[in-house]
């Protein structure tokens, strides 16, 4: 299983949001300042608080800086704060990506080529730079292997910044949402920051539906400001993720075979077998002037591919052999003893992630076990079947 995080941005998502909901969900404030204490700056304290936003109640988190003012910290200065700090290599690795794809969202929507060195001006601030490394750790801390979200909810109107008015979603929120599902609300309010969008924009593995997952737990963080008619909260569903099928690599080898008597098909099948083959069938086919054909298909481990290859080669009149490599999902096999009211049949259980999918009788034991009982088979099967603790 894999742990997971799904944030709901149905009200828009920011950094102090994001550490907010995880904060909520049970990601311990000591911890968070102890780690964030691994940057070796300082002017600012820490503070969570429970709020209600419409009636919800959700975690608020801060960051508040000692003094006031723009910082004007260059991109590379803050990464090299994140690299020189003593955080852990993860930690590091999602801090720094989020940094620079809002700084190079920045340098896009400012006509600034990134060579020549990134100014993050809001995003200098200490309160952005806790608000990133911050949910960096949180992501980190919590175990979370994944994250995914939902598609973002943005305002609209227009937002103060240091260059003056600007349309919402601001400029380089804007740039780092290409290629992630939006919906504009009628709220005039700066629902997504570039913060958010960049934290977003990083580290989801995909956006839409919720995948499917047993929820552990749940946080909602708290927006700054209360918005009349919704509460102006992200939520975040942390939980298992069922692993995917199992998947490997086999060789698909084929020949087409016209003058061979079909008798000698069943000694072909044993000898391929016998040498390893994972499948082996037949399919008519029609061949040049409509003459008709078998085309022999082998399905095998790559490494016997030569090894099937040869035996072809040997007991049938081709002369050419096809051969590709695919992939597939398989589920876990292993074999159990029923015991039935005719006798012990042997039974193959097949599984996928977290359930039995199939519960296969030995065909020749139910069959030895008609013939002794003289019963139908069929219901040799199914005692068998049911006989089966899944």
């Amino acid at each position: 299983m894999r742990k997971i995080a799904y944030f709901d941005c149905y009200s828009g998502i920011s950094g102090d949001m994001v550490i907010g909901s995880l904060l909520d969900a049970g990601l311990s404030m000591r911890a968070l300042s102890r780690d964030l204490g691994r940057l070796k700056i300082k002017g600012y304290a820490l503070k969570s608080a429970r709020v209600r936003r419409e009636g919800i109640v959700g975690t608020k988190f801060d960051c508040i800086a000692s003094h006031h003012g723009h910082s004007h910290r260059p991109l590379k200065e803050i990464l090299k704060i994140i690299e020189r700090s003593s955080l852990n290599a993860r930690v590091k690795h999602f801090a720094k990506d989020i940094f620079t794809a809002i700084g190079n969202a920045e340098a896009k929507v400012h006509g600034i080529d990134p060579k020549k060195g990134i100014n993050l001006h809001e995003l200098g601030d200490i309160d952005s730079i806790v608000d990133i490394v911050g949910a960096s750790i949180a992501i980190d801390s919590l175990g979370i292997d994944e994250v995914y979200a939902s598609k973002i909810t943005t305002g609209r109107g227009q937002v103060m910044s240091r260059h003056g008015m600007l349309p919402v979603p601001a400029p380089a929120a804007l740039e780092l949402l290409k290629g992630i599902p939006v919906r504009m609300s009628n709220i005039e309010e700066e629902l997504v920051t570039p913060t958010g969008a960049g934290i977003l924009k990083t580290l989801s593995k995909g956006f839409g539906q919720m995948p499917e997952m047993t929820i552990s737990s749940i946080g909602y963080g708290a927006g700054s400001k209360e918005i009349e008619g919704m509460p102006n909260l992200l939520r975040v569903a942390i939980g298992e993720k069922a692993e995917p099928f199992k998947e490997d690599k086999v060789a698909v080898i084929e020949t087409n075979i016209d003058d061979m008597s079909p008798q000698g098909f069943e000694y072909l099948f044993e000898r391929l077998f016998k040498e390893g083959a994972l499948d082996v069938y037949t399919s008519v086919i029609y061949m040049k002037k409509s003459r008709p054909g078998f085309k022999l298909t082998v399905i095998a481990r790559p490494s016997d591919s030569a090894k099937m290859s040869s035996v072809i080669f040997k007991e049938t009149p081709t002369i050419g052999i096809r051969f590709r490599e695919e992939s597939r999902h398989i589920l876990d096999r292993r074999f159990v003893k029923a015991r039935t009211s005719y006798g012990i049949v042997k039974v193959k259980v097949s599984s996928g992630p977290g359930e039995i999918l199939t519960v296969s009788p030995e065909h020749e034991d139910c069959v030895r076990i008609a013939r002794e009982k003289k019963v139908p088979l069929k219901i040799v099967y199914e005692a068998a079947k049911s006989a089966v603790k899944v």
